[in-house]
């Protein structure tokens, strides 16, 4: 058991140091999976054989250490035999480092597996899509429950709950590579006609309300953009745009559903197909979304994004966004 033990954890030193190296896109879903299985599997051999044969063995040694000291006792003599039966019982009970390490830990992986599955999971900002309502390096929170519980790894939903609203803020599977999470605003639903014109949104011909602010200092680019708050059917958000940067996206040539959009010099109009969504980043101008690779399938979502619990460069940033 030693050496396998060794085995899995000489794997799983590989599997993290290629993923931390970008020799490979990891699945912590899918790893945090195995890891509570075998942990498991440790555990109840734990529980079941090993615990108890060391048991077995602690009262056998000591059955032997009081029967040698009742004979030298019959025999009229002092004896210091058993002195140290405490110690060696200790000795026999402790665990090896291969089950230390694997059926220790097993309720720390099942409490984080549970949590991160069905309940919140961390993610981190790597990009200025969603400026500016969040920013490179936020750490956020993202609720798995709000959209209904699915099952770890293979993302089928088995209990609904909320359906996705206009506005919310969203992190999903990426559609053209599953295993690279994406997060954007949720713009159209099931049925709407989306229409981003001349930088104007509108969902089913009606124009979605703006209101001028004051440029906005993006950090990353060192420059001052348009800023606007956006009236996404009751949710009020700032949205960013390029005045300089042309209205029309060039799109992906391929894509699910492509023909249900209509693109232009002027931009893109999209009828949103039955259980997909239509997302969008607040940084406008800066956003790889819907406009260029398509809709979001219900099967791909994640969970609804809601509290910034930290960001390094700027801890001021805590709290909860819509």
């Amino acid at each position: 058991m030693s050496a396998l033990t060794g085995a899995l954890y000489a794997a799983l030193v590989i599997y993290l140091g290629g993923w931390l190296m970008d020799k490979w896109i990891g699945n912590f879903a899918l790893l945090l999976l195995l890891l509570t299985v075998v942990t498991l599997a440790y555990w109840i051999a734990e529980k079941l054989f090993f615990r108890p044969r060391r048991l077995a063995a602690a009262k056998l040694l000591e059955e032997q250490i009081l029967a040698r000291r009742a004979e030298i006792r019959k025999m009229g003599m002092e004896t210091d035999v058993g002195n140290d039966l405490e110690e060696r019982k200790a000795q026999l009970m402790q665990q090896p480092w291969w089950l230390d390490w694997t059926a220790g830990l097993f309720p720390v992986i099942a409490v984080v597996f549970v949590l991160r599955s069905f309940l919140f999971e961390p993610f981190k900002i790597p990009s200025g899509s969603m400026i500016p309502t969040l920013q490179v390096g936020d750490l956020i929170l993202v609720n798995k429950f709000h959209y209904g519980i699915r099952l770890p790894v293979l993302n089928k939903k088995i209990i609904a709950n909320h359906d996705p609203a206009r506005g919310d803020v969203m992190v999903f599977h990426y559609p053209m590579d599953p295993r690279v999470d994406y997060i954007k605003r949720v713009v159209g639903l099931p049925g709407d006609e989306v229409s981003y014109l001349n930088k104007q949104l509108r969902i089913n011909g009606q124009p979605i309300p703006e209101t001028p602010e004051k440029d906005y200092y993006v950090e990353e680019r060192s420059s001052y953009e348009q800023a606007f708050t956006e009236n996404l059917t009751g949710v009020q958000h700032q949205i960013l745009t390029k005045a300089e940067q042309p209205a029309g996206v060039l799109p992906f040539p391929a894509f699910p559903f492509k023909d249900n959009c209509r693109y232009s010099a002027e931009g893109v109009v999209c009828k949103v197909p039955p259980g997909h969504y239509f997302m969008m980043g607040d940084h406008r101008d800066d956003s790889q979304d819907s406009r260029y690779w398509g809709f979001v399938p219900d099967e791909n979502i994640v969970g609804r994004a809601f509290f910034v619990w930290m960001n390094f460069s700027d801890p001021g940033r805590i709290g909860s966004f819509h």
